[in-house]
């Protein structure tokens, strides 16, 4: 029987049982006065607060509105904010979220059948292997979110199953499934928290990853920092982390999603229990594989759904102006509502099941349904505006604007206004 190592820090979907009491917003934000700079007063977002130097800060779509996050104390229970979110957002629907992976896996494989039956294996053809490469990645990123899906419990009420399908899609994706499980769990469990946090934890001024990324911007330009960014991260950020655990908190060291026993670091990121679940992951898929249809047909998609899958969770977490904190100032809600919501059109919503426009519901609540995250996102917007993120940047200049500037994050302030934001200035 295969076993649930979901996060613990998502809530059951019985959530009827909660209050409905609603809290109100926090009467005021505050911001940090940078030094040497007079503050200065504005009314955002119906709230006043000072702002920073914009020199020093340059702003994304968000126009500052996450900077402007009151201390942890001051947000809403997630309790309360559990209880904003109508109860039919929390509950499972087996039969629809079968019919989504039928969709997702019916129209990879006969993206698949096609080149399979219709591009010839010769030279000439790569640029046609390449579009295929690049419609069949998008269109199997759809699956990796199923999949995704079955390791935070939002599929099924039936355990077994819901582990059979994911277990089967990310071990078709290269992915182990349990330790993924596992990790992306305390991902979940530590959103934006500078040490502690798992995937896109950004480095530190002051510090040597911190320094060394910085001068070699400054060394190689803007132009060249940010195409080596973009290539690093996308095409290989992803197998870097499963290796790795690049991009993770440094509490953890490196970790090794193949070899789970690996953790150089002070706390352990996966349970012993795990190591037998990914062998036998892994194992599964060399047996099931070979190497033509790998080369020929799996390679070049594989290569487009982890550029996707980068691309989402890296924007999700990151820009000029959304704030990482330390263990004094992070909490599970705020770090949360430091998730941003973007625009990528009907299409891709579709594709991958809005996993990029609804992102703030799934980290308040990560066992909600896709197919009612909309609606939980709709909730959330109206009930905690101050709070809700999303920035309407187009996904491209968005990614070219995270790839160039946030480089390392640096302290600002002190006490409970205490904050660390971007820079990408070495000196």
């Amino acid at each position: 029987m295969m076993l649930n190592t979901a996060s613990p820090s998502c809530y059951s979907s019985k959530v009827q049982h909660l209050s409905k009491s609603r809290g109100k917003l926090p009467a005021s934000s505050r911001l940090l006065r940078p030094k040497g700079k007079a503050r200065e007063k504005k009314k955002f977002f119906g709230v006043t607060s000072s702002i920073l130097d914009k020199s020093s800060l340059p702003l994304s779509g968000l126009q500052g509105k996450a900077i402007v996050f009151p201390p942890k104390d001051e947000f809403p229970s997630r309790s309360e904010v559990l209880s904003n979110i109508p109860d039919e957002c929390f509950k499972k629907d087996t039969m629809k979220s079968l019919a989504y992976t039928v969709l997702s896996t019916v129209l990879t494989a006969f993206c698949g059948a096609l080149a399979f039956a219709f591009i010839p294996l010769e030279l000439c053809w790569l640029p046609v292997w390449l579009s295929y490469a690049a419609v069949t990645g998008t269109i199997a990123t759809g699956c990796w979110v199923i999949a995704h899906e079955c390791g935070h419990n939002a599929f099924s009420e039936n355990r077994i199953l819901q582990d059979f399908v994911g277990y089967s899609l990310h071990s078709l994706l290269l992915v182990p499934y349990f330790s993924w499980q596992r990790s992306h769990a305390v991902h979940h469990s530590r959103t934006n928290h500078l040490t502690e946090g798992e995937t896109h934890v950004p480095y530190v001024k002051g510090e040597v990853k911190g320094d060394l990324n910085l001068n070699a911007r400054k060394g190689l330009g803007e132009g060249l920092f940010t195409f080596i960014q973009l290539l690093t991260h996308l095409v290989f950020g992803w197998p870097a982390y499963l290796i790795t655990g690049a991009t993770g908190g440094s509490a953890r060291g490196i970790t090794n999603h193949f070899l789970p026993w690996i953790n150089t670091g002070e706390l352990e990121l996966f349970p012993r229990k795990l190591e037998k679940k990914v062998i036998f992951s892994l194992g599964y898929w060399v047996y099931c594989c070979g190497v033509q249809p790998f080369v020929s047909l799996y390679l070049g998609p594989y290569i487009f759904v982890n550029i996707w899958l980068v691309l989402y969770t890296w924007l999700q977490h990151t820009d000029t102006d959304v704030q990482h904190l330390a263990a004094e100032e992070w909490s599970y809600i705020k770090g949360a509502f430091l998730t941003i919501d973007r625009p990528y059109g009907a299409v891709f919503d579709f594709l991958h099941h809005r996993i990029g426009s609804t992102h703030v519901a799934h980290h308040i609540e990560c066992s909600i349904p896709h197919y009612k995250a909309q609606l939980a996102t709709s909730a959330l917007k109206s009930k905690y505006p101050n709070f809700y993120l999303y920035d309407p940047t187009p996904i491209w200049s968005a990614l070219l604007r995270v790839a160039s500037l946030c480089v390392a994050v640096e302290k600002r302030g002190e006490g409970r206004d205490t904050m660390w934001t971007f820079t990408s200035s070495a000196s």
